[in-house]
C-alpha cells in the first residue's frame, strides 16, 4: 500500500513541531535536532519537516511503497510520463537507507518514490550528497524538464483562514 509523502523545509523545528502535532492531533514519530516525522494512518501520509535546507517552503512531494514490486510499479508510471528519472539504490537520506526513484514534474517540483530498507542514525551518511538548497536527497544533478504547458492563474477567490467563499470549494 502506498503513503503520501511530503517534505516541508522549515526555520524553526520546535514551533512546526508545535503547530503540526495540533493540525494531526499526533506526535512525530521521529524526532532529531533537525528534522521530524509523522507517518500518518488518516490520512495515510508520510509528512516530514527539517531545517537543513537555505529556503523554507515545499522540498519535495512522493509516494513512500511497502515493496520492492511497488517501487518497480511507480517508476514505470514515471517512466510513463515520459520525463527524465533519477534512480538511487540503498541511499542514505533523511535518516533512512532506501531505494528510490527521482522525477521533476513540469513545474519544477521534485517527486520521490521509495521503498524504506532500514533506518539510519545520521540524516545522510559520508559519501552521500544533498542537492544545494534542498533539506532532504533531491536529484544530485537537476533534471531537465521540458515546460511546454503554461498555466494561467484562476480569478481571485476568498479563500484563506479569515475569510469564506460561500457555495464554493476553496483549495
Amino acid at each position: 500500500m502506498k503513503r503520501m509523502h511530503i517534505h516541508l523545509r522549515v526555520a524553526d523545528l520546535t514551533h512546526n513541531i508545535r503547530f503540526y502535532s495540533a493540525l494531526f492531533a499526533a506526535e512525530p514519530t521521529v524526532i532529531k535536532d533537525d528534522y521530524a516525522k509523522w507517518m500518518l494512518e488518516d490520512p495515510r501520509i508520510n509528512f516530514a519537516i527539517s531545517t537543513r535546507a537555505t529556503e523554507t517552503g515545499l522540498d519535495h512531494l512522493g509516494f513512500q511503497v511497502d515493496s520492492a514490486e511497488e517501487l518497480a510499479e511507480m517508476q514505470a508510471r514515471l517512466a510513463a510520463a515520459d520525463l527524465p528519472i533519477e534512480s538511487q539504490e540503498g541511499t542514505a537520506c533523511c535518516y533512512a537507507r532506501s531505494d528510490k526513484h527521482w522525477s521533476i514534474d513540469p513545474q519544477g517540483v521534485a517527486w520521490e518514490s521509495y521503498h524504506t530498507l532500514d533506518s539510519i542514525p545520521t540524516f545522510n551518511e559520508a559519501g552521500d550528497v544533498v542537492a544545494e538548497g534542498s533539506a532532504c536527497c533531491a536529484p544530485a544533478t537537476p533534471v531537465a524538464v521540458p515546460v511546454t504547458i503554461s498555466i494561467k492563474p484562476k480569478a481571485a477567490t476568498s479563500c484563506g483562514p479569515n475569510n469564506s467563499s460561500q457555495g464554493s470549494s476553496c483549495c
